[in-house]
């Protein structure tokens, strides 16, 4: 029996939390590939990269995010910080001003 993608979230946060970052960002990306939309998913791998420091990648997944969930403050916020992170304080402050506005709807 194959690995649901919700069993590979899993599997993926636990080996995250344990340091594991590398064994993560694998899991993450095989439950990616049975649904490249699965928020949760984004959401582990981007701040995987972001720990390893492939700050490109995280950036990335954090677009894929906004784009899957656009009203989500954590997208927005998360996207901000790896925007930070790579000095790119214009884009940083504009998630970080969605994020903000999003925020204040709720």
């Amino acid at each position: 029996m194959s690995e649901s993608k919700e069993d590979l979230y899993l599997k993926a946060a636990s080996l995250f939390a344990d340091g594991k970052v590398d064994e993560a960002i694998g899991e993450f990306q095989k439950a990616l590939g049975l649904d490249p939309l699965f928020y949760d998913a984004l959401q582990g791998l981007g701040m995987a990269y972001f720990q390893k420091g492939m700050l490109d990648e995280a950036i990335e997944v954090g677009k894929k995010m906004v784009e899957t969930n656009p009203d989500d403050v954590l997208a927005h916020t998360s996207l901000s910080m790896f925007y930070q992170r790579k000095g790119m304080i214009p884009e940083a402050e504009a998630e970080g001003n969605k994020a903000r506005a999003l925020g204040l709807k709720k």
